[in-house]
């Protein structure tokens, strides 16, 4: 039997105490010769272990920012979120490893983690920004049991687990664009791309994937591509610290799947509706509808239980924007 690198990771992150080479070989059922190997390896990974004589093995600390499979799946304490994971050091993008996976039969909750994509796209087809070392990416595969005209609310659900998280570890104000951009002091953090494949009868989802991209730790602005610039900041530019990827990775899962579990239960954002709105930044304020039939001014008044934006025009109609096809900006600008 193979030793789980990341199954003695979490055993020593959980432990308060020294754990002996026997424990950690009745666990996993290996031999010490084994045990000793994986913790060699984490220690040229970074990781500092202190390894007595008759105690056992210690973890000291962890290196900064170190982002594998290892690491994320130590830190996971969901029940089904992320714990089939799969983990990239360079992909095309993980949404298509996702959808693949999710192909083969991998299960509700399958995870794809990459350091660096090389054809992540966003919203229209355009391209992110993907250097190593610097940002989050990850797809989520869920199997949804309800109607297909109700996917389209996983994207806010999945813009709320973000926001909620990044706020959780960062302390910073994150704050939603609708439907699904997570900005930062008025400047984008995060995009969110969901798809969603159906039966081959075409009355029934197959399954859906979110796929999230978080700016992380960029340096600085020059680090963005020239053309969204003005609009992009990381994590690291806004607070002015290093952030811990797997550790922020850890809460979204969580927060993923403690909201999609109650969207799902209810099948709306009636029971999500309140803390989205909480983080929506334009919420009662002007906005700017960019509508193929006529563009049009009003002002936001938070979403619908089926998670559609609330404009109040001029004349005091409310209308329901419906994400696609239509975007809502700021009057004056991207917010």
């Amino acid at each position: 039997m193979k030793t789980d690198k990341s199954d003695i990771l979490t055993w020593l992150r959980n432990s308060e105490d020294y754990v002996s080479g026997q424990q950690l070989c009745d666990r996993f059922g290996v031999s010490r010769t084994a045990v000793w190997k994986v913790i060699n390896q984490l220690k040229e990974e970074g990781y500092q272990i202190e390894s007595v004589s008759r105690k056992g093995y210690r973890l000291v600390e962890s290196p900064e920012d170190v982002f594998s499979l290892s690491e994320i799946a130590s830190r996971l304490q969901t029940r089904w979120a992320g714990r089939k994971l799969h983990f990239f050091a360079s992909t095309g993008s993980t949404n298509p490893d996702a959808k693949r996976f999710a192909e083969e039969g991998e299960p509700h909750g399958t995870t794809v983690v990459a350091d660096r994509q090389t054809a992540g796209r966003g919203r229209r087809g355009r391209s992110w920004a993907s250097p190593p070392g610097k940002s989050i990416y990850f797809t989520i595969v869920v199997r949804p049991e309800f109607a297909p005209d109700k996917a389209s609310m996983i994207t806010l659900v999945m813009a709320l687990s973000v926001a909620q998280a990044i706020e959780e570890v960062t302390g910073l104000p994150a704050q939603i664009k609708w439907p699904n951009d997570i900005v930062v002091h008025k400047k984008k953090v995060c995009g969110i791309l969901t798809e969603m494949s159906m039966t081959p009868e075409m009355d029934e989802i197959q399954f859906v994937v979110a796929g999230v991209g978080v700016n992380t730790n960029h340096n600085g602005q020059e680090e963005f591509p020239e053309e969204i610039r003005k609009t992009a900041t990381s994590l690291k530019i806004e607070s002015g610290r290093q952030i811990d990827r797997a550790g922020l990775l850890e809460r979204i899962l969580a927060r993923f799947e403690e909201n999609y579990d109650c969207f799902e239960k209810r099948q709306d954002l009636s029971a999500l509706r309140k803390g989205y709105q909480a983080h929506l930044i334009n919420m009662d304020a002007q906005v700017l509808v960019l509508d193929p039939a006529g563009e049009y001014t009003g002002i936001s008044r938070g979403i619908s239980q089926t998670g559609e934006l609330i404009v109040e025009r001029e004349n005091g109609e409310q209308v329901l924007v419906y994400a696609g096809e239509v975007s809502v900006r700021g009057l004056y600008g991207y917010v």
